[in-house]
């Protein structure tokens, strides 16, 4: 990646873990494409000379060209790309329904294909390497007895799975794909919930803060030698029962 005029999009930016992104990326100096369904009506940003805001649901392949268009025009180039954006709801299996699922494959992964496949193409033309960051969750790979949620788990599985993929096919490029897999972090999903019981949840006893998140990311956006990494931050969650 460039040392200079970095530019980083940021799906799913309006709220928790996306917001933080955005404020953490801004701050060192990269220039920001921030997107959600109405970021510009959420008023959590105000555009700026280094932030530019994209309305627009990521599942849908003209919200992908917009914000891919609007950073090239705009800031010349992408050096990095974080898919934050993500849905998740419990119920149990036999009540999922076939709307459901294709909500969930909309946002998880249809946003995840259409924003990726054009960020890749324009690294490709820059010959310059570049970073992809994917949101995916500890519960894809050790679900957790009493959340059902074997439908949402199947698309974060496969943004798993894509990861390690997209990491050995653009290797030799230089651009590097990896994920970050929080267990529960404090975000406005789970404002309702009951903290004791979100804190028994990890092996620490911790609910995960967003800065945890933020960190992580920042750390595989710009570590050279790191791909094809799936990075757990979920307190311990992914070691095994406690």
């Amino acid at each position: 990646m460039r040392n200079q005029a970095r530019t980083v999009i940021v799906t799913g930016a309006s709220q928790g873990i996306g917001s933080g992104l955005v404020t953490a990326f801004l701050k060192r100096d990269y220039s920001v494409v921030a997107n959600s369904r109405k970021i510009e009506e959420s008023g959590a940003f105000a555009p700026s000379e280094k932030l530019a805001l994209v309305d627009g649901d990521i599942g849908e392949a003209a919200t992908a060209a917009k914000i891919v268009d609007l950073a090239i025009g705009r800031f010349g180039s992408i050096d990095a790309l974080v898919n934050n954006a993500g849905i998740f709801f419990v119920k149990p299996f036999t009540d999922y329904t076939a709307r459901d699922f294709r909500t969930l494959a909309s946002t998880n992964l249809e946003g995840f294909i259409y924003v990726t496949q054009l960020a890749i193409k324009q690294m490709l033309v820059q010959k310059s390497g570049g970073s992809i960051v994917s949101i995916t969750t500890t519960m894809a790979e050790h679900p957790i007895a009493g959340i059902d949620a074997s439908v949402p788990m199947m698309t974060k599985g496969g943004l798993e799975a894509i990861t390690r993929s997209l990491a050995m096919e653009y290797a030799k490029e230089g651009i590097r794909v990896n994920a970050v897999a929080p267990g529960v972090v404090d975000t406005p999903m789970h404002k309702d919930d009951p903290r004791d019981f979100l804190k028994s949840l990890s092996p620490m006893g911790r609910i995960i803060d967003v800065q945890d998140i933020v960190e992580a990311v920042l750390y595989l956006t710009e570590a050279r030698q790191v791909t094809g990494e799936v990075l757990h931050v979920d307190g311990g969650s992914h070691v095994g029962k406690w």
